[in-house]
């Protein structure tokens, strides 16, 4: 089996792998840095949680420890979609750099730009940047990417669904034609694969895994669900929710819950603290400190469950997620794959439970033919042991219910023959208790109903209102 002592690394950053607890390199790893050593392109596809990261970090803390930065013109550049896996890919820097004297900038919305100036001015080896805030700091004038050496574009893939190609080609041609490029995605969309072809040169192209494949020791499960009614569905679905998070029992250690959209992320997490589930959702409308401290709760263990839209699908390295519950169907096939990629990482055992609709059986039907297999349907938990019907007469009911009959207006039809005839007998008639007709009682100017307050004009007869 390979080693990491094998790769060629230098030894300042073997001794560091050796301290951070690692001895092998994961297949796209052993694929990667040899190549990147010599300086070539590289192309690496594998799906998630393989150790794409440190498959370009070693390689390049080892190129750069020659050399020296130069003010606002960085040596280094590593493109990521969010600020989440920004933040991780320098946290990797960190780690794997401690012996080697080499200085980073992480360029992410959602921080000053003063603090970030003062660190590009200083120079930096490496910069590690979401697109959008490496263009900020460009057209303010205060950066150059000339100097850029080595290029990472990571989930490039997510770069695509995210909108930043035309970012990302703007930037390719900031960058020297003599660069070096890594490029790591999970899949290889067409758009992924026409930028390939134009920005990197003959490419040591490094596949671990079927494209868009989901990991052997994750288990799968889905429930089909539908809800009573159209204004029930998303009161049943949080608590078939929480009905299946009780289900796992103590094999639950800790979950990421999956929603489509940022609204529902804030709905599910107030739903789950209402019934003393410790949750806390994140997403990007969330201020960068307040997404900040529900990372690193979640990942020292003191939040359970995060309640996430698809900025924290990828690149969320907490190897001890134990399940993924996907709240929502992801829209796009490739998604559920890096979804379900935030457990069973590190060779562990994790599981991944969806709750299906109808209205998103199509969706699921674009996974399945994706990862090439019919995830497993397992049962609804609040429904197991009854019968439910849901057939067209059923559902023509409940939409149109029965009209209730008539109230019977005589209680005399309700009683025997005898009584009854007594009670019609001592029922005052109509004409009896109400003169038809507009004119007044015998004995006063009052007409039944209207008591005193009758108006002086309808209490006069017609030959009264002649004469007057």
């Amino acid at each position: 089996m390979t080693k990491f002592s094998d790769l060629n690394l230098s030894p300042k950053v073997l001794k560091a792998v050796q301290e951070a607890g690692y001895e092998n390199p994961t297949p796209i790893q052993e694929g990667a840095i040899p190549p990147a050593l010599e300086g070539r392109d590289v192309l690496g596809i594998a799906q998630t949680g393989t150790g794409k990261t440190a498959g370009f970090v070693l390689p390049m803390i080892t190129m750069l420890a020659r050399g020296r930065a130069r003010a606002r013109m960085p040596r280094s550049l590593v493109l990521c979609p969010t600020r989440e896996l920004a933040a991780q890919v320098a946290e990797n820097f960190d780690t794997y750099s401690k012996h080697v004297k080499l200085t980073k900038a992480l360029l992410i919305g959602g921080v000053s730009f003063g603090e970030q100036d003062k660190l590009i001015d200083r120079g930096v080896d490496v910069l590690i940047a979401t697109p959008g805030r490496l263009l900020d700091h460009f057209e303010r004038g205060k950066l150059l990417l000339t100097g850029v050496q080595i290029m990472v574009v990571d989930e490039a893939d997510r770069m695509l669904d995210m909108g930043f190609i035309p970012d990302i080609e703007r930037i390719f041609s900031l960058t020297p034609f003599t660069r070096q490029t890594l490029f790591f995605s999970a899949t290889m969309a067409p758009e992924i694969e026409r930028i390939t072809n134009t920005f990197l040169s003959a490419p040591a192209r490094v596949e671990v895994a079927r494209q868009a494949t989901t990991g052997e020791n994750i288990k799968q499960g889905v429930v089909m669900f539908k809800g009573s009614r159209r204004d029930r569905e998303g009161s049943e679905k949080r608590k078939l929710l929480r009905a299946l998070i009780d289900g796992e029992g103590e094999k639950c250690t800790n979950a990421i819950v999956f929603c489509n959209r940022k609204t529902d992320v804030d709905i599910v997490a107030k739903s789950l603290k209402k019934y003393n589930y410790d949750a806390a959702p994140i997403h990007g409308d969330l201020d960068q400190s307040q997404r900040t401290r529900t990372l690193d709760g979640f990942r020292d263990g003191s939040l359970r469950f995060l309640i996430a839209s698809d900025v924290a699908a990828r690149g969320l390295d907490v190897p001890s997620v134990s399940h993924v519950f996907n709240f929502d169907v992801p829209g796009h096939a490739e998604d559920y794959v890096h979804r379900i990629g935030r457990t069973g990482r590190a060779g562990r055992d994790g599981s991944a439970i969806m709750i299906c609709v109808p209205r998103d059986e199509k969706n699921l039907d674009a996974i399945e033919r994706l990862v090439e297999k019919k995830i497993p349907r397992i049962d609804n938990p609040l429904t197991k042991g009854t019968v439910e019907v849901s057939t067209p007469e059923r559902i023509e009911t409940e939409a149109k219910p029965k009209r209730k009959p008539a109230s019977r207006s005589r209680k005399s039809e309700n009683l025997p023959k005898q009584k009854a005839d007594e009670q019609v007998k001592e029922t005052p008639t109509k004409t009896e208790t109400a003169p038809r007709g507009r004119g007044r009682q015998s004995g006063g100017n009052k007409v039944v109903g209207m008591g005193n307050h009758l108006p002086s004009f309808i209490a006069l007869s017609l030959d009264d209102r002649r004469a007057n």
